[in-house]
C-alpha cells in the first residue's frame, strides 16, 4: 500500500518525461525555437494544400531540425556532446531557413494564385522575420563566446 501512495506524489515517468521544461519554454531560446517549429510545421500544411507543393520540402526539413533543436537543448543534449558546436550548428540554420524562408515565400506569393500558397507565402515572411531574430541573437552569443574563451586557448571553449 506505501508503494501506491509515494507512487501517486511523483508524476509518471511516461510521456510527461519528454516534455520540455518550463523554465526552457520561458526562456528566449525556448520560445524562439518553438515558434520557428510551430511556424514551420504551419507553412509545411499550407504547401500540401497548396498548388506550390514542390516547396513543401523546405518547411518539412526545418520544421525538424527546429524540433531536434528544440529537444536536444531541452534535453540538455548540448551540454552531453560537446564535440558538436551547437551555437555555430543553430547559427547556419537558422541561416539557411531564413534565406530558404525569403525566397520560396517571394516565389509562392508571386507565381501561385491559390489561397494556400498566399497563405503560405505570408507565414514564410513571418518565418523570416522569427529566423532572422535568431540568427541575430545566436551570432551576438556566438561572438561573446568566441571573445571571452576561444581567443585565449585553442580549447578555450571546452572549459566553461
Amino acid at each position: 500500500m506505501e508503494d501506491t501512495e509515494s507512487a501517486g506524489t511523483a508524476p509518471p515517468p511516461g510521456l510527461s518525461s519528454l516534455l520540455p521544461p518550463r523554465e526552457f519554454l520561458r526562456s528566449r531560446k525556448g520560445q524562439l525555437l518553438l515558434a520557428e517549429s510551430v511556424l514551420s510545421f504551419i507553412i509545411f500544411i499550407c504547401y500540401i494544400a497548396s498548388l506550390a507543393a514542390s516547396f513543401m520540402m523546405a518547411p518539412l526539413l526545418e520544421f525538424l531540425l527546429a524540433l531536434f533543436l528544440f529537444f536536444a537543448y531541452a534535453s540538455k543534449l548540448n551540454e552531453k556532446f560537446k564535440g558538436v558546436h551547437w551555437p555555430l550548428a543553430d547559427f547556419l540554420r537558422c541561416v539557411t531557413a531564413a534565406i530558404i524562408y525569403f525566397a520560396i515565400s517571394i516565389a509562392a506569393v508571386s507565381k501561385y494564385s491559390d489561397g494556400a500558397s498566399k497563405a503560405a507565402g505570408v507565414f514564410g515572411f513571418a518565418a523570416t522575420i522569427v529566423f532572422a531574430i535568431d540568427f541575430y541573437i545566436t551570432f551576438n552569443d556566438l561572438v561573446t563566446f568566441l571573445k571571452q574563451g576561444g581567443s585565449d586557448s585553442p580549447e578555450g571553449h571546452k572549459t566553461e
